[in-house]
């Protein structure tokens, strides 16, 4: 699970991403408004924590422009302030839960676990291609009464891919997905793993194709779709 920390107090945002990454977060940090919210935009992260008031741009800015994109990542405010118009202003805005400055980081971890269940909850527990689905819950994919189980990175790059089905996907946006912004995964890597899908969705006979965008990343669909 990927998490964005946005907040100017870095000795905060130093000790939060450790904690969080001994919970095995991968944790992304911005100190300011615009940089939270260009890495925001990606739309890669699981949760957004986001403080209120921050220098070059506040959390309430930083808020309204990731929803005005139609973006759905959970947010997170953290504010300084007890008052409950900043709470109303929060939700009302797009925030999907609030804390309040000092805190227990424990309650956090406690929320964000919380928000991930809720995702899960309303999220499908399969994806179709063609004749093919790939079960969310036991990371196998299934065509033609047989199946085959996927790796993590296997399911993590399918799922990615039949998510945007006859879209074109990066293999930047993939790496940021799922090995996170610091990683030094390669596109190599990527290459790799695709590998790996197209002779597993070969043998169990599947329609659903891989296709290499030169130069720039892959697309999914039926075959002769």
């Amino acid at each position: 699970m990927n998490i964005l920390i946005v907040d100017d107090e870095r000795d905060l945002v130093s000790a939060l991403s450790a904690i969080l990454k001994q919970h095995n977060y991968a944790v992304d940090c911005a100190y300011n408004g615009e940089d939270g919210l260009e890495f925001a935009m990606s739309g890669i992260y699981d949760v957004v924590i986001l403080d209120v008031m921050m220098p070059k741009m506040d959390g309430f800015e930083v808020l309204k422009r990731i929803r005005t994109k139609n973006i759905t990542t959970p947010v997170i405010m953290l504010t300084a302030k007890s008052d409950v118009s900043d709470k109303i202003d929060a939700l009302n805005g797009g925030a999907d839960d609030y804390i309040t400055k000092p805190f227990d980081a424990q309650e956090l971890i406690a929320r964000i676990k919380a928000l991930l269940r809720r995702g899960a909850k309303i999220a499908d527990n399969s994806l179709k291609v063609g004749n093919t689905i790939l079960d969310r819950d036991t990371y196998e994919i299934v065509a033609n009464g047989k199946k085959i189980s996927l790796g993590k990175k296997e399911f993590q790059i399918l799922e990615i891919l039949m998510l945007n089905a006859n879209k074109r996907v990066e293999k930047e946006r993939l790496i940021e997905k799922i090995w996170g912004y610091d990683s030094e995964a390669e596109y190599n890597t990527v290459e790799v793993y695709v590998s790996f899908l197209r002779k597993k969705l070969a043998a169990i006979n599947s329609d659903a194709e891989i296709r290499s965008v030169r130069g720039i990343g892959y697309t999914v669909g039926a075959k002769n779709g």
